[in-house]
């Protein structure tokens, strides 16, 4: 996820989620995103 921020720039990335879920015994599914952001000083 940082390494795609960087290609677009970014500096910051908000609102991060983290999710799972079961797909069969022993095996997962693994979420994770956020929005990437350039911040300003102003």
């Amino acid at each position: 996820m940082i390494e795609q921020a960087r290609k677009m720039r970014a500096n910051a990335i908000i609102n991060v989620r983290f999710t799972t879920s079961a797909i069969t015994p022993g095996a997962c599914e693994l979420f994770c995103y956020g929005t990437a952001v350039i911040t300003q000083n102003e």
